[in-house]
C-alpha cells in the first residue's frame, strides 16, 4: 500500500461533495444589513409569552434559565411529551430532520446524488425497517408517549416552514427548492437508537486491524499490538470472574500479559475463512471494508479508539452529605450542536397518572430523559463495549447460499432511493440467516469474496460477507427510557435495564435511600465457536450465534463493601467470567486514575464532595508520560547524550505528568509521543493501521519498555538498534519539531496552543465552502487533557494534535439535595447559528467548570429568566 492510503479511522468528510452546491450560501453572507440579520434570526424560537399549541389539553409552562435550558411543567403526561416535542423542534428541528434522514437512508432526498452510497449502506443494514418493527413492540403507554411527542413536533411544523424553522432550510431551498419536511413519526424517534448503537457497536475495527496487521507481521507480533486487558494492574468494574475493582496503582504501566476472557479461543477455526487466502492479496480491500464500516459514525462525529466514557458513584458513608454522589461524562465525537439536549420534565402533581419528575440529558428527536435523575434515583451510562457484531463469510451461488450442506434461498428485498435533482436509484438487499450481505454495498467486498473463493478452490461459488449485529433484531429498548425516568428503587431500575437491549451500556445507580449499584444490560451474543475477533465461516452452524447472555448472568453489583463503583469502559469482569463479553476491553487507564483519586480521598479519611467529583472529571494525569519520561531521562543522563535530548530531559524534570493546557512539558511530550509512534511503528505497519495513540498504544509501548532489545525499537534506516537509541532519536527529533511549532523559547510553550477544539456543524460544517463553515462552525478553544486521560479530549497521533473526541457533557448528581447538582453541555441548548445559546456553555466546558442544575419547582422558578406558556387553542 502506498503512503497516500487513508487511515481507517480518519474523519473522512463524507458531506464534502455537498459543498460545491451549497456555495449559494455566499448569497446569505453578502446580503446587506437588516436583510441578513432577518434571514439569520427569523428561526429563533419564541421563549416567553404565550403560544397556542394544537393537541394540548391544558397549559404547559416552559421555564428557561440564562443558558436557555428548558424545564417543562405539565398537568398530564401526554401534554408533557407534546410539549417536549414542541420545544425540541423549536431549538433543534434541523438537527432532528437531518438525523432522521441519516437513519432512514434518505440523505439523497435532501442533498442529491453524492449521498447515494451512504443511503445504500443504511438501507442495506435496514435501520429504519428495524425501528418500524420496534414501534410495533412498544407497550401501549410508551407508544402513546412517542405519538404525543410526534404530535408536539408536528404542531411546531404547522406554525413554521422554510427558513422560519432554521437557517439551513434557506440554504437547502436554493439547492433543492421542492424539499419540505415531512410530519414527525414515532419511528423517526426510535431510529435514532440505531445510530447510537452503531456508534458504540463493538470491535469490528479491531478485527479488521488484526487482519491487516497479519499481512506483514507474525501472529505473535499481532498479539503484541493487541494486548489483553491488564487485570493485575488496572481495575475491573466488578469482582465477578476473578476481577478486582480495587486493583489500581499510581503510575501503573500494564504489561499486557493477561489475556482477555475468551481472547484467541479457537482462533485457528475462527480464522479459517481469512487464513485460506494469502493476506497480502486482500490487504487493500480489507482497508476499504473498514472504511465502509466506519461510514456512518463520520456523520455523527469522529470514531476512534478514545470513544468511551467515565462514570462513578460514591456511597453516603464516604460523602460529606451522607448521601451518594454520582458523576458521568460520556465521550463522543465532537459535534455542533452537542448530541445532548438538557431538559427537565415535571408533572405538576406526580402520581400514577403523571409519574414524571425527571431532569437531565435528552436527545433532540427523542422523548424522555436518557441520562440524569428523578426525585428518587440517579443514573449514568458508559459503553460496556461488548462484541455484538460479527462478519460471516458466505458461500453464495446465484440466489442461494450454503448452510450446513444445504442450499438455502437468499432473502431479497428492493429499496428505492429518491435523489434530489436526479433519477431514483433502486438497490437489491440480500440476506442470509446471519444478516444482510454487505458485499453488495461496494466492489471492495466483492473482491474479498472472489479472493476467498479462488483460494479455497471453489470457483463455481462466490463468497460474500454478511453482518450479524444485535441491533438488527427488533427489541424493547424504546420502552426502557420511560421506565428509567420513573424508576423508584433498585428493583424498578433493574427492570428498566432489562429492556435496555441495544446499545449495551454500563449503568451506575444511586438513590436517596443511600444505595448504589451497577448493572450491565444488553443483548450480548453467545457463539457456538470462535471468539468474535475475526470473520468466521457462515456456511456452517459451527460458528452460529446460539442465543444471548441471560440478563441475570450479566455483571451486576449492589451496595459493594468498598462504598464506590467506577466504570470507564474497563473490563467489567475478570478473566474467569464464564461468558465472553468481548476480547477488546478498553485498557483501563482512565478507570485506574479515577480509582487512584478516590482511594487517596478515602484513605485520608476525607469525606467526598461534589466539588471533588468535578475535580476528578477534570483530571489530566497522563499515565503514559509517567511510564515513558523516566526512561527518557535515564537515556539523556548517559555520557555523550545529544544536546536536544538533554534539553528535553531538563524540561521534563519535575513535571507532574499532568496534561494541563498551560504546560510546556505536556506540549513537548505530546510531540515526542507522536514522533515515537511514527518512527517506531507507522514506518513498519500497513498504512491503515497507523497508531492513533490511545489506550491500546499506551499498553503496547508500556510493555515494550521492559524489552529494550525488542525488534520494535530497531530501525536500520533511522540508524537505531534498541530502545534507548530509538527514544534518544525520537526525543531529539521532537525537540526540533516543538521548536518549529511553538517557537524557540520553551518557557512560552503551551499544550493548549497545539491541542485545540473547533466545533463543526454536524451536517454542513465540513462542506468545504469557507463561508458556510464560518456561519455554522465555532472555535477554536484551547484545552488541556488528552487521549486515555480522565479529561478525555482525544487526539489522533497519526494526524495532528487537534481534539476530535470529547466529554460530550459532564454531570455530578448530589442525592442529598438535587438542587446542589451540577451539569454542563459541550455546546448549548440551541441549534440555531448566532443564537445566544448556540455555544454559550463551551467556555465553561473548556475550563472544566459546570453550571448549577436546578430541579425543585422553587429552584426552577428562581433560575428562570424567560417563561413561555403553551396553551390549547381554545
Amino acid at each position: 500500500m502506498g503512503d497516500d492510503t487513508p487511515r481507517l479511522r480518519r474523519h473522512h468528510r463524507v458531506l464534502r461533495a455537498i459543498g460545491g452546491v451549497l456555495a449559494v450560501l455566499l448569497v446569505v453572507v453578502i446580503v446587506a444589513g437588516g436583510v441578513g440579520v432577518w434571514t439569520v434570526t427569523r428561526s429563533f424560537p419564541q421563549t416567553s409569552g404565550t403560544v397556542k399549541v394544537p393537541g394540548l389539553t391544558k397549559p404547559v409552562t416552559v421555564y428557561r434559565d440564562d443558558a436557555g435550558i428548558p424545564q417543562l411543567s405539565a398537568s398530564t403526561a401526554d401534554d408533557l411529551f407534546r410539549a417536549q416535542g414542541y420545544v425540541h423542534a423549536q431549538d433543534r428541528f434541523w438537527e432532528m430532520d437531518f438525523r432522521r434522514h441519516v437513519t432512514a437512508g434518505r440523505l439523497s432526498e435532501m442533498f442529491g446524488a453524492s449521498q447515494v452510497p451512504t443511503d445504500t449502506f443504511i438501507r442495506t443494514l435496514g435501520w429504519r425497517r428495524v425501528a418500524e418493527q420496534e414501534v410495533k413492540l412498544l407497550d401501549p403507554t410508551s407508544l402513546r408517549y412517542y405519538q404525543d411527542y410526534a404530535d408536539g413536533v408536528n404542531a411546531y411544523l404547522r406554525q413554521r416552514s422554510g427558513a422560519e424553522l432554521s437557517l439551513e432550510y434557506a440554504v437547502l431551498g436554493l439547492q433543492n427548492p421542492s424539499y419540505r419536511p415531512e410530519p414527525w413519526t414515532p419511528a423517526d424517534s426510535v431510529a435514532w437508537l440505531k445510530a447510537m448503537a452503531w456508534d458504540l457497536r463493538s470491535n469490528l475495527e479491531d478485527e479488521i486491524d488484526r487482519a491487516l496487521l497479519s499481512t506483514k507481521l507474525k501472529p505473535e507480533q499481532v498479539a503484541q499490538l493487541h494486548p489483553g486487558y491488564p487485570y493485575t494492574q488496572h481495575p475491573t468494574i466488578t469482582d465477578q470472574g476473578g476481577g478486582d475493582p480495587r486493583t489500581a496503582t499510581a503510575d501503573a504501566a500494564p504489561q499486557g500479559k493477561a489475556a482477555s476472557a475468551g481472547a484467541n479461543a479457537d482462533a485457528g477455526g475462527g480464522a479459517e475463512a481469512l487464513a485460506a487466502a494469502d493476506p497480502t492479496t486482500y490487504a487493500d480491500r480489507l482497508q476499504q471494508v473498514a472504511a465502509s464500516v466506519d461510514r456512518l459514525p463520520q456523520l455523527m462525529g469522529p470514531a476512534g479508539d478514545d470513544i468511551g466514557s467515565n462514570s462513578w458513584v460514591v456511597a453516603g458513608a464516604h460523602t460529606a452529605s451522607g448521601k451518594p454522589l454520582l458523576a458521568n461524562d460520556p465521550h463522543l465525537g465532537a459535534a455542533l450542536p452537542s448530541v445532548w439536549y438538557q431538559m427537565g420534565l415535571h408533572c405538576t402533581t406526580v402520581g400514577p397518572a403523571c409519574p414524571f419528575d425527571v431532569s437531565g440529558f435528552s436527545f433532540s428527536g427523542f422523548p424522555g430523559i436518557i441520562i440524569g435523575h428523578n426525585d428518587r434515583i440517579s443514573w449514568g451510562f458508559t459503553n460496556l463495549g461488548p462484541d455484538v457484531a460479527d462478519l460471516f463469510v458466505e458461500k453464495v451461488t446465484g440466489d442461494s447460499y450454503e448452510y450446513d450442506g444445504a442450499q438455502v434461498p437468499l432473502q431479497k428485498r428492493t429499496e428505492r432511493i429518491r435523489v434530489a435533482g436526479g433519477k431514483d436509484v433502486t438497490i437489491t438487499v440480500r440476506s442470509t440467516v446471519h444478516g444482510p450481505i454487505v458485499t453488495d454495498i461496494g466492489d471492495a467486498y466483492a473482491v474479498i469474496a472472489k479472493d476467498q473463493a479462488g483460494k479455497l478452490g471453489v470457483p463455481a461459488q462466490q463468497f460474500q460477507l454478511s453482518l450479524a449485529w444485535t441491533a438488527l433484531t427488533p427489541g424493547r429498548t424504546a420502552n426502557a427510557i420511560f421506565a428509567f425516568d420513573t424508576a423508584r428503587d433498585w428493583a424498578s431500575f433493574r427492570a428498566a435495564a432489562e429492556d435496555f437491549q441495544v446499545p449495551s451500556q454500563n449503568l451506575v445507580y444511586a438513590d436517596v435511600d443511600g444505595h448504589i449499584g451497577y448493572q450491565a444490560p444488553g443483548l450480548v451474543p453467545i457463539r457456538a465457536a470462535g471468539d468474535g475477533t475475526v470473520p468466521v465461516p457462515g456456511w456452517t452452524s459451527q460458528y452460529a450465534w446460539t442465543g444471548t447472555i441471560p440478563f441475570d448472568r450479566l455483571p451486576s453489583v449492589f451496595d459493594p463493601p468498598s462504598g464506590y463503583i467506577v466504570t470507564a469502559n474497563n473490563a467489567a469482569v475478570g478473566p474467569g467470567f464464564p461468558d465472553l463479553i468481548t476480547a477488546d476491553w478498553d485498557q483501563g487507564y482512565r478507570a485506574n486514575q479515577i480509582e487512584v483519586r478516590l482511594a487517596a480521598l478515602l484513605g485520608a479519611g476525607t469525606k467526598v464532595t461534589a466539588k471533588d467529583m468535578s475535580s476528578i472529571q477534570a483530571d489530566t494525569y497522563d499515565a503514559n508520560a509517567a511510564a515513558l519520561v523516566p526512561v527518557l531521562r535515564s537515556v539523556a543522563a548517559k555520557p555523550g547524550a545529544d544536546g536536544d535530548l538533554t534539553r528535553a530531559a531538563r524540561l521534563l524534570s519535575g513535571w507532574d505528568y499532568r496534561d494541563d493546557g498551560d504546560s510546556a512539558p505536556a506540549a513537548y511530550f505530546a510531540v515526542f509521543w507522536k514522533t515515537l509512534l511514527h518512527d517506531m511503528f507507522a514506518r513498519k505497519l500497513p498504512a491503515a493501521t497507523a497508531p492513533t495513540g490511545g489506550d491500546r498504544w499506551f499498553a503496547v509501548v508500556g510493555t515494550l519498555l521492559t524489552q529494550p532489545n525488542s525488534s520494535w525499537w530497531a530501525d536500520s534506516d533511522l540508524g537505531v538498534a534498541d530502545r534507548d537509541e530509538m527514544i534518544a532519536h525520537a526525543a531529539a527529533a521532537a525537540w526540533a519539531e516543538t521548536r518549529r511549532l511553538l517557537g524557540g523559547d520553551p518557557a512560552s510553550w503551551r499544550w493548549d496552543s497545539l491541542h485545540t477544539l473547533t466545533l463543526k456543524n454536524a451536517s454542513l460544517g465540513e462542506s468545504g465552502v469557507a463561508p458556510v463553515e464560518w456561519l455554522l462552525n465555532r472555535g477554536p478553544w484551547h484545552v488541556g487533557g488528552g487521549s486515555s486521560i480522565v479529561d478525555a479530549t482525544g487526539w489522533d497521533a497519526s494526524e495532528d494534535f487537534t481534539v476530535d473526541r470529547v466529554p460530550s457533557m459532564r454531570m455530578v448528581v448530589d442525592l442529598s439535595d438535587f438542587d446542589r447538582s451540577t451539569w454542563i453541555n459541550l455546546t448549548g441548548a440551541s441549534g440555531h447559528a448566532f443564537d445566544a445559546h448556540y455555544t454559550d456553555q463551551t467556555d465553561l466546558w473548556a475550563a472544566g467548570k459546570t453550571r448549577a442544575w436546578p430541579f425543585s419547582a422553587a429552584a426552577v422558578k428562581k433560575a428562570a429568566t424567560q417563561t413561555l406558556t403553551l396553551r390549547p387553542p381554545s
